[in-house]
Parts: C-alpha cells; structure tokens; sequence
C-alpha cells in the first residue's frame, strides 16, 4: 500500500477473511485507530443500520486492508451468527 496514506475514519475494505471475527474478504469497515504509523489499524465493522458487527473492532495489518476506491459501490451480505 506504498503511496496510499489510511487515516482514521477512513473506510477500508478486508483482502482476506478474519474467521473468528465472522468477517468476510470484500467486508467494509471504518478505522478507528491507527498504530506504527500505519503498520496495522483498528477497525470497526458495522452492519448497514448502523449496528456493531460480532467484533466491536478488530486490530488487523495493513497488508489485510486496502483503502476504498472512487469507483466501488457496498455490496451486503448477512452476517452469520456466531
């Protein structure tokens, strides 16, 4: 991610699933916190009506997030329970 600068409330998407979390590659969420100068994010994952996901947040690398692209519309699936 050379080049792209995530900031906090920037909205991320995951590159790759985080089972125990139930979140899927492709899910959208908000970074709420950044540590080491990018080096990984914590991030929320909310439900499209505002509701927290199963994990209030979860701390992943920066190599598992990409920043949201200008051309790229949300797509839903339902969470699966836990």
């Amino acid at each position: 991610m050379k080049g792209t600068m995530i900031r906090e409330h920037d909205r991320v998407i995951l590159k790759a699933a985080v089972p125990a979390e139930g979140l899927e590659a492709g899910d959208v969420g908000t970074v709420v916190h950044i540590y080491g100068d990018g080096l990984a994010y914590e991030v929320e994952f909310t439900t499209l009506d505002g509701h927290t996901a199963a994990a209030v947040t979860v701390t992943v690398k920066a190599a598992q997030v990409r920043p949201v692209h200008r051309r790229e519309i949300t797509h839903a699936r339902e969470l699966q329970a836990a």
